[in-house]
């Protein structure tokens, strides 16, 4: 696998990290890797990982036994993949990356040559995955800084020069590249770096004595103890780091605030100089900002207040935690909540707004009122409570934190749903006249997301308008119950050819012209047959009609697994948001570079998510032909003591749903199904290009032997043309260079490898800012 990155790194550090993470990423349908090896046959990077085990928790290092430094023999790094040590083990679905010392790749290729303590570790080449070159080599030092898929530096191939940059490394490794970029890098550049900042040594003694010591001979070590007495008044051998951190603390003077400064701009490089501020104060006028141990002691005293809100009135505890955000937001911005030490104060930024907005439930006379509530602003509470809960790495803060969502958050659901319940029975008609249709549109294409409820929609336009897309977010009504089943249907340009069955029993519709019952497939075959454009997966093709002046009948697409995700995830759902949005996003995306004039965003139901699980409602299995979490069909003239309502599809079959946001299974979290503003009201957006924005389209390939040349009709400046064989993944580039776009409309890629011949590709349109704007699959080499 090819690692490299398109971003450009801030440091090594960063680069390193980024190109390992390229290595892990996965075609969709292939199974992740066991781990990701990081051979290393002369030992070169040894001195680096500490700096990036900072960064990177999920790596482990082949050595002598040492689970502090996440380091251990062959057996224990099984022991990590196979999950059986959970303390020390990376999560599920996080993969472990085992940095290898002194083993080269091909010393695990040659199985047989291989040495019995390594042995364990060859099956994971094939379960796995290796960091290489794209020749297939270990990544040196060297190659990695002078590679593009590296640090792109220039750097003289002399042997002082390599010698200078290897004993340099720990210091290039958090260095900022920018600093180093523009110029030729030799020997002398990398003995300055090493010597050249005061500031940085002394922060990187007091963090680790002991390492900075070991890396010093008897001359640097002079040299830095005569700098601190000169210049920071305190005498490293006499004083010691307890000396050094009293200074800091006591913010001595004009020189001891730039180191102050300094740590603060990047925390985490220096891990041990939290451990060492926390030492006994002497007096009181050490400043608390600077202290970890102060900042204890209020993430100590808010957790207790945060667990006494637990029994609170909701209103109480709704104004409480505004008043506890107004004592504790000063500390979101000390240096310790970036190193994760004030996990609390950093919670109740969403858990503020939250309560907030907890303490009113959603208003209005109308079901329409309180749609148009929930639609205009009221989802934004939705949003807070997701964002408190994804907030948090899973522990004990997180379970706390989960509580205090679930007080807050609960009853403002529950009197919400109920209000709209009670007026939906107020208003005397079929709840399906305010479900509207939506009709095949001409250059639009509709794109279905399940379960897109109404904060995450809100979320897909701040994505969207970022891209500088034009986005109109309105809201629709779903059907009732509000499952796939039913509410799919409702919202595809062919919910007219679809009719209800006798009795509702699994909440699908037939169609009318084959009493058949509707599944995707049939959903799909049907818009066709009405001449719409059903796109399979991420396919980008021009709507029918377009350039030639002909009409087009719309399109249809599908994109997303909230849904799923969510009946497998729960409240866990809330750690993959983003990840959907921004995949969602990128589809819109593609559909428009692609020439479709606009996009529909779709979706056939909202959910409700609690954590702990819904208030459980009883409903005995003999009134009812099936039951779901939140709604049922009612066997008969049963008459149950929940609300009924009409099922959209046939009104003579009636719908069980539970009062308020009840489930009828225990421990439920998430769930659809019944009647709330969460599930029944939903999000609808339309999206276009903005009036300058920039376009490029794929007009033509054409394969000469390994040779491809595209044509590109475009108005983006300084777009250029990669072959890739996974079109989101840049690491997957197969092109000797990415080219840019000339002035004819045209570029030619050359396959770096022959091995490539006749594999699946795309060719992708990259913006300035490395962002698809365009993606074409082809054959490498086809005629």
């Amino acid at each position: 696998m090819t690692s490299g990155s398109s971003s450009s790194p801030e440091t090594l550090r960063d680069a390193v990290a980024a190109s390992l993470a390229a290595a892990l990423r996965t075609p969709e349908g292939v199974a992740e890797p066991a781990a990701l090896l990081w051979t290393d046959g002369e030992g070169q990077w040894r001195t680096l990982i500490p700096a990036l085990r900072a960064v990177l928790p999920n790596l482990f290092t082949l050595g002598p036994y040492a689970p502090a430094e996440r380091q251990g023999p062959v057996i224990w790094l099984k022991c990590i993949v196979d999950r059986s040590l959970p303390d020390i083990a990376p999560a599920l679905g996080i993969v472990p990356i085992f940095y290898l010392p002194n083993i080269g790749r091909q010393h695990l290729r040659a199985a047989g040559d291989c040495s019995q303590a390594l042995l364990p570790l060859v099956e994971l080449q094939y379960r796995g995955t290796v960091w290489h070159q794209r020749n297939g080599r270990d990544w040196s030092v060297e190659a990695f800084l002078t590679s593009d898929q590296g640090a792109g530096l220039d750097v003289a191939q002399d042997m002082r020069t390599r010698e200078a940059m290897l004993r340099a490394l720990p210091l290039i490794g958090v260095e900022p590249l920018t600093a180093l970029r523009g110029r030729r890098l030799e020997a002398d550049d990398f003995d300055r770096l090493a010597v050249g900042d005061p500031i940085r040594d002394l922060l990187s003694w007091m963090s680790a004595p002991g390492t900075f010591e070991k890396r010093c001979d008897a001359a640097r070590w002079e040299a830095f103890r005569n700098l601190c007495i000169r210049q920071y008044s305190f005498d490293p051998v006499a004083d010691g780091p307890q000396g050094a951190g009293d200074m800091l603390i006591h913010d001595q003077g004009s020189a001891w605030k730039q180191v102050w400064s300094r740590f603060c701009e990047a925390p985490k490089l220096y891990p041990g100089l939290s451990r060492l501020l926390r030492m006994p104060i002497k007096d009181l006028f050490a400043n608390p900002k600077r202290r970890p141990a102060f900042n204890d002691e209020q993430d100590d005293r808010l957790r207790r207040e945060l667990e006494a809100i637990l029994a609170l009135p909701h209103g109480q505890a709704c104004e409480r935690v505004i008043a506890l955000d107004a004592q504790h937001k000063e500390r979101r911005d000390w240096v310790w909540a970036q190193l994760d030490e004030s996990p609390y104060a950093l919670a109740l930024e969403p858990l503020a707004r939250l309560a907030d907005r907890a303490r009113s439930p959603l208003g209005g006379p109308t079901v329409t009122a309180i749609a148009a509530d929930y639609a205009g602003d009221g989802w934004r509470c939705d949003r807070a409570a997701m964002d408190a809960l994804g907030r948090l790495k899973p522990g004990k803060e997180s379970g706390l934190v989960a509580q205090v969502v679930r007080a807050l958050y609960e009853p403002w659901l529950d009197r919400s749903a109920r209000h709209f319940q009670d007026m939906l029975a107020a208003m005397g008609e079929h709840p399906g006249k305010l479900v509207t249709e939506i009709a095949a549109d001409r250059d639009t294409c509709i794109l279905f997301t399940d379960g897109l409820r109404f904060d995450i929609a809100g979320l897909l336009q701040e994505r969207l308008e970022a891209r500088s897309l034009l986005v109109r977010l309105d809201h629709r009504f779903a059907g009732i119950p509000t499952v796939t089943a039913t509410a799919k249907p409702l919202v595809s340009p062919a919910s007219d050819a679809c009719d209800g069955g006798p009795d509702g029993g699994d909440f699908t519709p037939f169609l009318s012209r084959t009493k058949q019952p509707v599944n995707a497939s049939r959903l799909r075959d049907e818009m066709a047959r009405r001449g719409i454009d059903v796109l399979d997966g991420y396919e980008t093709r021009l709507p029918v009609g377009s350039n030639g002046g002909g009409s087009n009948s719309g399109g249809w697409a599908e994109i997303g697994k909230l849904d799923t995700l969510g009946h497998s995830l729960g409240t866990l759902l809330v750690r993959q948001i983003d990840a959907e949005v921004d995949e969602i996003a990128e589809r819109v995306a593609g559909l428009l570079n692609a020439g479709w004039l606009r996009v529909r965003v779709v979706t056939d139901h909202g959910w409700l998510l609690l954590p702990g699980g819904l208030p459980k409602v009883d409903l005995p299995p003999s009134l009812v032909a099936t039951k779901w979490a939140r709604c049922a069909a009612v066997r008969g003239d049963s008459a149950p003591s929940v609300p009924i309502y009409p099922w959209h599809w046939n009104s003579l079959a009636r719908i069980a749903c539970p009062p308020g946001i009840g489930a009828f299974f225990a421990g439920t979290e998430y769930a659809h199904g019944g009647v709330s503003p969460q599930e029944c009201v939903i999000p609808e957006l339309i999206v276009e290009r903005g009036a300058d924005a920039v376009t490029a389209r794929i007009t033509g390939i054409t394969w000469r032997g390994m040779r491809c040349r595209i044509a590109v009709a475009s108005n983006a400046p300084g777009a250029r043309v990669d072959l890739r064989l996974n079109w989101k993944q840049p690491a997957s580039t197969i092109v000797a260079a990415i080219k840019d776009i000339g002035i004819s409309g045209e570029a030619s890629l050359a396959v770096a490898d022959d091995r490539h011949e006749g594999a699946a590709a795309t060719i992708v349109i990259l913006d300035s800012a490395g962002q698809v704007m365009d993606y074409k699959p082809t054959t490498v080499g086809e005629k």
